[in-house]
């Protein structure tokens, strides 16, 4: 008798908490679907991968230094920048002295998240690199960079893999490596 009656006070209380009949009401079946719809938006997002970006002079040159010397892995695209992620990102803040001489409008303008080369960095960070850097002194290939990390990242890589680099300011990060062919490549850190 104790038994059923506890039973009875706790489905009373729950009930002046969460009424059954509410919970099944047109009303009560859409914030259902929204919080499913916010938790898998949640998790979506939470699981993708962080992506840098770097900006190159020659996108053969770069393919052939990330894929070759450091032997990054090609990555697939991630499934946010499908949705045009990378053009929120805009060019409206970039120095013009980091975009090519000749380049035109149009480069600025074609941002697209597919484009470009797509490399695993550590496993849930890809590094994505696309063209638009101008050529350094001395006709130095150069790759530009908005972010401290990526580029800590990519000297750490320079040093495992015992290449020739030179460290020429810490802050912001601006070092030079050489490639296969002996050429030299500027990696700079650009400040917002």
């Amino acid at each position: 008798m104790t038994i059923v009656t506890s039973l009875t006070l706790i489905s009373h209380s729950l009930g002046a908490f969460l009424p059954i009949d509410s919970v099944f009401s047109t009303q009560g079946i859409m914030v259902m679907l929204l919080a499913a719809y916010a938790l898998a938006m949640w998790m979506f997002l939470t699981s993708a991968p962080k992506v840098h970006t770097v900006m190159v002079s020659d996108l053969e040159v770069a393919r052939q230094f990330y894929e070759g010397l450091l032997q990054l892995n090609v990555a697939d695209i991630p499934l946010h920048y499908y949705y045009n992620y990378e053009q929120t990102l805009g060019t409206a803040g970039v120095d013009p002295l980091y975009m090519s001489a000749t380049s035109s409008a149009t480069t600025t303008t074609n941002f697209r998240g597919s484009e470009g080369l797509w490399y695993q960095l550590k496993k849930n960070t890809q590094l994505h690199i696309i063209s638009g850097a101008s050529y350094g002194t001395k006709n130095r290939q150069r790759h530009v960079c908005f972010d401290h990390d990526c580029l800590e990242e990519i000297l750490m890589r320079v040093q495992s893999r015992r290449l020739k680099y030179k460290i020429r300011r810490n802050k912001p990060l601006n070092f030079l490596v050489k490639d296969i062919e002996e050429r030299v490549i500027e990696m700079a850190e650009v400040k917002n």
